[in-house]
């Protein structure tokens, strides 16, 4: 069984499709779709499009924590 990257519930966006281009700040689809419904049925997922989340802050430590 093949795992998925990202999961199986990915959501279809423009944003990380493999069908979309990006000029600028805008987007266009090359294969003049458009989302209907919140479905598009060439919607292609490409996981490099995707831009990671930040990352979580890091606790503050006590120096008494690491002491032996």
């Amino acid at each position: 069984m093949k795992q998925q990257l990202f999961g199986k519930n990915i959501v279809p966006s423009c944003i990380y499709c493999e069908h979309s281009k990006n000029v600028g700040d805008s987007q266009f689809c090359t294969v003049n779709k458009q989302l209907q419904n919140g479905k598009c049925k060439k919607f292609k997922y490409n996981p490099i499009m995707r831009e990671p989340k930040g990352m979580a802050p890091l606790k503050d430590f006590d120096r008494e924590e690491f002491a032996l």
